[in-house]
């Protein structure tokens, strides 16, 4: 087991849901073993097993957490105020 650490930007993720959202999705990730949340700073502090995963993980878990965290566009027909 190689324990190492890697910080990762949330900064695109600032509210309560998308910071739980972002805690469960590393949370999720096999080798993830302690996470802190910076949001001072906005970065995640992650401590894994680099031989079960890698920050590349972390960083496409957390694209997509700030990708549906993100308000829809008004012409968006998922938009539920959306209107044709």
């Amino acid at each position: 087991m190689a324990i190492e650490v890697a910080q990762v930007s949330i900064e695109n993720i600032n509210d309560a849901e998308g910071l739980e959202s972002v805690m469960t999705a590393l949370k999720n990730i096999t080798g993830v073993t302690a996470i802190e949340l910076d949001t001072d700073r906005h970065t995640a502090l992650v401590r894994y097993d680099a031989t079960r995963t890698s920050i590349h993980a972390f960083t496409a878990a957390i694209s997509m957490v700030d990708y549906v965290t993100q308000p829809f566009p008004i012409d968006a027909p998922q938009n539920p105020r959306h209107h044709d």
